[in-house]
C-alpha cells in the first residue's frame, strides 16, 4: 500500500470488552502481511503501552504531549513488534487540558498530518468513555472497529456509541463509519452468547464480522510479558481468530 494511511478507531464506551487486545493483535496480525501499522494509545490506563512491554509511569513525553503542547508524535513513537505511540496517567488530564483550545476534537487528526505516508494503517485505541479523547480519534478515524462483548448490557452502549457517531458525521467528520463489530470474549458453550449473537445480527446484519474472539486464558497472559497472543501463542486458538479477522477486515477494505 502506499500513500495515506488508512486510521481505525476501536471504540466502545464500555470498558472489559477486550478494546486494547483487538487492537494490539490486530495491529500485528496485519503487521505479519506486510503493513506498516502504527497503534495510538489514547486510553490513560496505557494498556496497550503495558502490553508491549513499555511502563507508561516511566515514559518522558507520551500522548498528552502530542495533544496538549502540540510536540511531534514522532517523539512518542517506540518500535515495538508495532510502532506504538504512547500513553501515560497524563493523559486522564488531557481532557481537562485541552477544554480551552481552539479545534480540540482536531487534536489527534492533525498530529497524524505528517506520518500519514509512514504507515498503511494507525490504529488507535480509546478510553472506555465517550469524552473527548476518543472524540478525537473518531474525528482523526477513517472507520472504527467495535469490539462488543456478548452481554446484553454491553450491547446498549451501541446505541449511545452511534448517537456520538452520528454527531461527530454531522460536525466535525462526515465520512466516519463503523468497519465491523467484533464478538469478543465468547464463551460458545453458552445458550445466552448465542442468543446475543442473534441479537447483533438482527440489528446490525453485515456489519458483524464473521470473526469471532473467544474468551481464552492467553489473552490474560499475553500482556503480562509485554508481548502480542500472536508472539506469546502463536499457533493458539487466539492467534488464528485475530489473524481470519485481519484478512476479513483487509477484505473488506479491498471491495
Amino acid at each position: 500500500m502506499t500513500g495515506q494511511a488508512k486510521v481505525i478507531a476501536f471504540a466502545n464506551q464500555k470498558g472489559g470488552v477486550a478494546k486494547t487486545t483487538t487492537t494490539l493483535n490486530l495491529a500485528v496480525a496485519f503487521a505479519e502481511e506486510g503493513h506498516r501499522v502504527l497503534c495510538c494509545d489514547m486510553d490513560p490506563q496505557g494498556n496497550l503501552t503495558m502490553s508491549q512491554g513499555i511502563d507508561p509511569d516511566t515514559v518522558e513525553t507520551s500522548m498528552y504531549h502530542v495533544l496538549v503542547n502540540h510536540i511531534s508524535i514522532r517523539e512518542v513513537i517506540r518500535r515495538r513488534e508495532i510502532d506504538v505511540a504512547c500513553a501515560s496517567i497524563d493523559l486522564a488530564g488531557a481532557e481537562i487540558a485541552m477544554s480551552t483550545q481552539i479545534g480540540r476534537e482536531r487534536s489527534l487528526e492533525k498530529a497524524f498530518r505528517p506520518i500519514k505516508e509512514d504507515y498503511d494503517f494507525i490504529f488507535i485505541d480509546t478510553p472506555p468513555s465517550l469524552g473527548l479523547l476518543t472524540i478525537n480519534a473518531l474525528t482523526a478515524a477513517d472507520k472504527v472497529i467495535v469490539p462488543v462483548q456478548c452481554e446484553y448490557l454491553s450491547m446498549r452502549g451501541l446505541l449511545q456509541l452511534q448517537n456520538t457517531l452520528k454527531m461527530i458525521r454531522e460536525n466535525l467528520n462526515p465520512n466516519v463509519d463503523i468497519e465491523g463489530i467484533l464478538p469478543t470474549l465468547v464463551d460458545t458453550r453458552t445458550l445466552h452468547a448465542k442468543e446475543a449473537i442473534e441479537l447483533l445480527e438482527e440489528s446490525f446484519g453485515e456489519r458483524v464480522f464473521a470473526s469471532r474472539i473467544r474468551k481464552t486464558v492467553r489473552f490474560a497472559e499475553a500482556p503480562v510479558q509485554g508481548m502480542s497472543v500472536l508472539k506469546y501463542e502463536p499457533d493458539g486458538m487466539a492467534a488464528h481468530a485475530y489473524r481470519q479477522l485481519a484478512k476479513e477486515v483487509l477484505d473488506n477494505g479491498a471491495k
